[in-house]
């Protein structure tokens, strides 16, 4: 039950860097690629019916791990407290400015939350993938599960790694949703763009990979790394041949790979210790009750299909192209 639950947390945690990828894309994007007001209120249409609910799987994702590893929750939350609450500081900065930037008509008034738009998702995008290669790569924790060291102490230059693969990814990933749900010189430009960014963007996302393999006794997870090589290949070529769809899966395919790849590395443990492997948090030491779990699996069993038909109704009902 415990290794269900581990599946289960790194597949609510690959939803979240998907879905909210592309969101957190087209707000960096924002003023690179709307270059007049009207593209830029297509841009933010784009996402405006699906951007909080693609949120929710952050909060789904850090509930399942307080619920079913609460050990690991107190590990990693505690460690990486005030980088998460910069972080979350740029989650709440971000959704105010999605929602109150067309309140005031004037060019003053957008262009102020254009840039909390954009700074917003830059930080977020760069602290979420902080905290996550933390989670895989290792904190300083001592043999009491404490942090050793400044708030900062595990930012080194494989962790920010991490944070750079994640916003390389996003980047590319909000340029091909913006190719994808546009039309006119916005789609075009939005493709060419993304048909430049995809082989320097992703190039961290696969060094990361490597990386984590190397460092890792896992040997079946060198074929998820050759993955998303080829994964991010086929999404190249699909850009180039204007097949912004096949390119936008080929690009999930890449992120899915990826996130097998690391979380594929990191078990049997949920947190690593760069102090000493023995203080290391395994799967086993750090879940809940067979009780709780069980528990747990029921309600997922009814919960999730429900989430899962809702947010794809929500899709569907708004697939059609935005125009200016």
């Amino acid at each position: 039950m415990e290794t269900f639950w581990f599946v289960a947390i790194a597949v609510l945690w690959f939803g979240y860097l998907f879905l909210e990828g592309f969101d957190f894309g087209v707000g960096m994007l924002l003023r690179l690629l709307g270059r007049t007001e009207p593209e830029r209120r297509a841009m933010l249409t784009t996402i405006g019916p699906v951007w909080d609910g693609n949120e929710v799987w952050l909060i789904v994702a850090a509930g399942a791990t307080f619920a079913a590893f609460p050990g690991w929750y107190a590990g990693l939350f505690s460690a990486a407290y005030l980088p998460m609450l910069l972080l979350l500081l740029a989650l709440i900065g971000r959704g105010v400015a999605l929602e109150w930037r067309g309140k005031v008509d004037t060019d003053r008034w957008r262009a102020v939350w254009d840039a909390v738009i954009t700074g917003g998702s830059l930080v977020a995008t760069l602290g979420v993938g902080l905290v996550l290669s933390w989670n895989v790569l290792g904190l300083p924790l001592d043999e009491n599960g404490n942090r050793v060291g400044s708030a900062f102490a595990a930012v080194r230059w494989d962790t920010a790694l991490g944070a750079l693969a994640l916003t390389g990814f996003a980047l590319v990933h909000g340029a091909v949703f913006v190719a994808l749900k546009t039309d006119g010189p916005l789609r075009h430009r939005a493709r060419r763009l993304a048909l430049r960014l995809l082989p320097v963007a992703l190039t961290p996302l696969m060094a990361l990979a490597v990386t984590v393999q190397l460092r890792s006794d896992t040997e079946w997870t060198w074929l998820v790394v050759f993955a998303v090589l080829v994964a991010a290949v086929c999404a190249w070529l699909f850009l180039d041949g204007n097949r912004e769809g096949r390119a936008f899966a080929a690009l999930g395919v890449t992120l899915g790979a990826g996130v097998l790849a690391l979380f594929g590395a990191l078990y049997p443990n949920v947190l690593p210790s760069t102090v000493d492997p023995a203080y290391s948090l395994s799967v086993a030491e750090a879940a809940s009750s067979p009780y709780t779990l069980t528990v747990m699996t029921w309600v997922a069993g009814f919960g999730a299909p429900a989430v899962l038909v809702y947010q794809g109704w929500t899709y569907w009902v708004f697939r059609k192209r935005v125009t200016t």
